[in-house]
């Protein structure tokens, strides 16, 4: 194509080492082509105030491929068809301010917008295809939870960071003979906790695929004592729950979305395991420190592949597909296969085999 577009980029949800790298593989990749690009800052509020779109030049992107976070913003709480607004009694109304967007990013003459985020966001992005605005996706999730992309960005960097955080904890856990429970994010996957626990030689991880049984993670941390190991650490996924339990949450936001904050699995964990054995016992949320800092080789490479792969699928004629990982290429799915079912931790697979085989209890048996 030697059509010269005007290519918009925005970042949605929960940020991720590797979402910069992105944006200046698109910036690149684009201005090679004779193309302009703009960034919508804050998810899609620069669509509905358009003073928040910025021009993106090889010049603004320069030496933001080692930096975490994203240079355009992003939210988790902007879903455009869902926005909530204070009226004037303070109550919060939800409003669907989708066709304001469109027609914005029609009167700006906008022709394809690379939409970067997770399920949520490729859910908002999707609809935004239907409505008739060109779309094409990229994944991104710490969690690795997109069934249609053999894996993201940012995964990589929180699994790096859950890992060196968990191989700290041995020595301090040892020094003082304690249990040392570490919460991990995972909301509806266990991938993060299922690779940090391996890796770092944990003796028990809980994950949201395997329901667990309290007194098999104490038998655990017993046996151990048997053998001569006085200490313990285990590896827990926030969305991990005792058998016949429910997820445990912080309840709901106060926004008026319906989301449930996940968080609490590690504090009730560490509470049985000191209850039940009498060891002492200590938990740990790594929480947002596993969305930070700089992204890891492996993640800027794979998301300037990301980037670079989307604006040649957009030269292609691509439209309305997100760009998956399908080693050693590069390939397009359509959006709503993308979106249309999420990855768990199949419990047959060879990670979990492996854990099992390392004597590392999943609490199931």
């Amino acid at each position: 194509m030697n059509e010269r577009l005007k290519i918009a980029v925005n970042t949605g949800g929960g940020d991720a080492p590797g979402l910069n790298a992105v944006i200046y593989a698109v910036t690149m990749a684009s201005y090679r082509r004779g193309w302009e690009v703009y960034g919508i800052q804050t998810g899609y509020a620069g669509l509905l105030d358009t003073e928040q779109i910025i021009r993106l030049t090889p010049e603004k992107v320069t030496g933001i491929v080692s930096m975490g976070g994203t240079i355009l913003g992003t939210t988790n709480k902007g879903d455009p068809f869902r926005l909530p607004f204070k009226n004037a009694l303070g109550e919060i109304e939800i409003r669907d301010v989708s066709d304001k967007i469109v027609s914005n990013f029609k009167r700006l003459g906008l022709d394809v917008l690379i939409a970067i985020g997770g399920d949520g966001s490729l859910r908002i992005a999707h609809r935004f295809a239907q409505m008739g605005m060109p779309v094409v996706g990229v994944p991104k999730t710490i969690d690795n939870d997109l069934a249609s992309t053999i894996i993201t960005f940012g995964f990589d960097t929180a699994v790096s960071t859950a890992t060196e955080a968990i191989d700290k904890l041995h020595s301090t856990a040892s020094a003082h003979e304690r249990v040392m429970v570490v919460e991990v994010m995972g909301r509806n996957a266990g991938w993060i906790a299922l690779n940090s626990g391996t890796s770092g030689s944990a003796d028990v991880i809980l994950i949201p695929e395997i329901p667990f049984r309290i007194k098999n993670v104490c038998d655990k941390i017993m046996n151990n004592e048997l053998r001569g190991k006085r200490y313990g650490i285990v590896v827990a996924a926030e969305g991990a729950r005792a058998e016949g339990g429910e997820v445990i949450h912080k309840g709901k936001t106060e926004d008026g979305r319906q989301d449930v904050l996940l968080g609490g699995i590690g504090e009730w964990v560490a509470r049985e395991i000191q209850q039940q054995t009498g060891k002492d016992t200590r938990s740990l949320v790594l929480g947002h420190l596993q969305r930070g800092g700089s992204p890891t080789t492996f993640d800027r490479l794979l998301a300037l592949r990301f980037g670079a792969a989307a604006v040649r699928f957009i030269a292609e004629g691509r439209r309305n597909v997100m760009v998956a990982s399908a080693p050693p290429d590069m390939a397009t799915v359509p959006l709503e296969v993308a979106v249309e079912k999420m990855k768990s931790v199949p419990l047959d697979s060879d990670s979990i085999l492996t854990a099992r085989d390392m004597g590392i209890s999943f609490g199931d048996e």
